[in-house]
């Protein structure tokens, strides 16, 4: 019998050269079974005292012949892919039924059984080898959810629970035989990524690679995720666990489907998949949708090029599968993408970061080392003051918002938490991604374990030396974040043009080659620090920056700057006309070396044209360090200098 790596093997070629086929949907076969509660406790569970009628998965352990029998009936009818009967066999979906200590043992169960119905199949016909996919399901807990309408920040459940969860039920699939993992029926993508998490923590712990699929679901024809995500903004919320394959199941019938896997198909760099519904539920609860007319739509799907996997979901039987089989086989299966290099980030929305976008604006005022006013709210607990501030950025041309709640008097990790699960009810902000920033990797964790999307952690640096900055960086690609590097090593703040430019060249070489960073997924900070202080050896601070900027984009074009455009103005504060100024000079000619993206506020940014030219000559000459009298000069007209930013009105 072929080995699980010759197995892996035939798949990939499989998917090389043709569509291949999933099974359908275990549920319905079970319930035309029509088991009663002895069925489901058999000896083992005589004496359990809840009651488990319904509890599908118990029966890979208690009616392991009826289950052995469903998987051939599917492989008879010519599915390449065996999903086990695992759906909610993790802790958390088990605990209603008083199960959770029964969690191996099902995913054991459930991939053993699998496999040896595939490996019989496989013998009988060893031109179609069959393999087994592990399933992880959703559970019955949404970590980005609040189940309580009065209390939107609350949460049944949350990442660490849910990852503690997925490992277990991953090591009894694993072990029981399955050869590939599939984490399906994803309506939360932050489910999802904790899901991921384990996967990808066991197979480094314990040294496999198993391919990894993901399917979520559209929950109605809102075209989104039930935690609010369209299908783009979901593909790159886990594009990081490079998947062998991306795809839609569940909720919808396959017509209603049709337009949400275009979307995915022209968007994503993998395969793609789809097992959708025998249509909408009627009445009763049952599925309409004929093997016939199933088979029709997918198999235009298959023609228009759309799909590379392709099974059924609820109501989906044997004939279902193999008429759909049947219709896709003269199709080519989807050509596989080739994208542009882009940052590709999420929100509920997708955000893409390429030369096109010119220049992103980071908000800035959802942070408590920044903004007073914000600091204040979020120490006296006005959470919904703060969230009208995280609101007024996105609306003021935010594309990213910066969090940030490192305050001695804060309880740092408990206010990022709690900020940032209220934001995720609230769709007019959380549309964008989220920028978590902290000084302290506790923080940085926690605000990770809350957010469905992709965004970036600002930030890590070598100041720990390179063993910490590795930990850290991998553990952020794990989350499935971007990074932002601040020009800092063992020596402290780099503050030199040179200095600059080589923390960054050594911070590089360590994200690319030894934790495997995508390079567009990298942001760096060469320092933006006060100018005009009275310090000389603050003069050149500006300049250094615009021309580090210049520097790292010739070496690393794929990487994006971004900077802290308020920390340059510091000197000035209480001025804030001509901090504003200075802020839009000094963007003008770092934007025009490079600079892509910058903390900033949006709204609050006179345009360059429009600063009065004495005032902007001054302001030049001290971001350029061209005199040596720039500081005086510009304290001379410092409190002449009035507000120029440009008004925005929203209909």
């Amino acid at each position: 019998m072929a080995s699980r790596e010759q197995r892996i093997k035939a798949l990939r070629e499989s998917l090389a050269k043709r569509i291949v086929v999933l099974d359908g949907a275990m549920g319905t076969m079970i319930q035309a079974l029509n088991f009663e509660e002895a069925d489901f406790r058999g000896d083992r569970f005589a004496d359990h005292p809840k009651e488990l009628r319904g509890n599908n998965d118990l029966l890979s352990i208690t009616q392991p012949d009826a289950i052995r029998e469903i998987h051939a009936s599917f492989l008879q009818a010519g599915c390449d892919i065996l999903e086990t009967n695992t759906f909610n066999s993790t802790a958390i979906a088990q605990a209603d039924y008083g199960l959770e200590a029964q969690v191996y043992d099902l995913n054991f169960a459930g991939a053993r059984i699998a496999r040896e119905a595939a490996d019989a199949a496989t013998e009988r016909t060893p031109d179609q080898p069959r393999l087994v996919a592990g399933v992880l399901g959703p559970t019955n807990r949404t970590a980005s959810i609040s189940p309580d309408v009065n209390d939107p920040g609350f949460r049944n459940t949350d990442f660490d629970r849910l990852k503690n969860a997925y490992s277990e039920a991953l090591h009894g699939l694993v072990e029981g035989g399955a050869d590939l993992v599939l984490v399906e029926t994803v309506f939360d993508t932050l489910n999802a990524k904790a899901a991921l998490f384990a996967i990808d923590e066991y197979f480094d712990n314990h040294g496999i690679d198993l391919p990894v699929m993901i399917s979520g679901t559209i929950t109605d024809r809102s075209g989104r995720t039930l935690s609010g995500q369209t299908a783009e903004a979901f593909w790159y919320s886990v594009r990081h666990s490079r998947p062998i394959s991306i795809g839609l199941n569940c909720a919808l019938g396959a017509k209603e489907l049709r337009g949400y896997v275009d979307e995915l198909a022209q968007v994503a760099d993998t395969y793609v998949s789809c097992h959708p519904n025998a249509g909408l539920p009627n009445e009763f609860g049952g599925y309409d949708d004929t093997p016939e007319s199933m088979a029709e739509v997918l198999g235009q799907f298959a023609k228009d090029g759309l799909l590379n996997l392709v099974g059924g979901c609820c109501g989906t039987t044997p004939e279902h599968v193999r008429q759909i089989a049947e219709a896709v086989k003269p199709h080519a299966p989807r050509k596989t993408l080739e994208l542009p290099v882009r940052c590709r980030l999420s929100g509920l929305e997708p955000e893409v970061i390429g030369p096109e976008s010119i220049f992103v604006n980071v908000g800035e005022r959802t942070n408590v080392t920044g903004s007073a006013h914000f600091a204040k709210l979020i120490r006296e607990e006005d959470y919904d003051a703060a969230l009208t501030v995280a609101r007024d950025q996105v609306v003021n041309g935010a594309q990213l918002i910066d969090v940030n709640m490192d305050e001695g008097m804060l309880d740092s990790e408990a206010a990022m938490k709690r900020f940032l699960n209220l934001i995720a009810a609230e769709p007019d902000i959380s549309r964008v991604p989220v920028m978590i920033d902290s000084s302290k990797w506790s923080v940085i964790e926690t605000g990770l374990k809350c957010v469905q999307g992709k965004g970036f952690v600002n930030s890590i640096s070598l100041k720990e030396g390179e063993e910490s900055f590795i930990h850290q960086a991998r553990l952020v690609r794990r989350y499935g974040a971007g990074v932002v590097v601040m020009a800092f090593d063992e020596k402290g703040q780099a503050e030199t043009v040179e200095q600059k430019v080589n923390v960054c060249e050594r911070a590089y070489k360590l994200l690319t080659e030894v934790v495997g960073f995508p390079p567009e997924d990298i942001v760096f900070d060469p320092n933006i620090f006060a100018v005009a202080t009275g310090i000389e050896e603050h003069n050149d601070y500006a300049r250094a920056f615009i021309e580090a900027t210049r520097i790292i984009k010739e070496r690393f074009p794929l990487v994006k700057v971004s900077g802290g455009v308020s920390n340059l103005s510091f000197s000035f504060r209480g001025n804030n006309p001509l901090r504003e100024a200075m802020h839009s000079a000094f963007l003008y000619h770092a934007i025009k070396a490079g600079l892509d993206m910058a903390i900033v506020n949006a709204g609050r940014l006179p345009v360059y044209e429009d600063i009065e030219p004495d005032v902007l000559e001054r302001i030049e000459d001290v971001l350029f360090n061209r005199r040596k009298d720039a500081t005086e000069r510009l304290l001379d007209i410092a409190q002449n200098v009035k507000g120029q930013a440009r008004s925005k009105k929203e209909d």
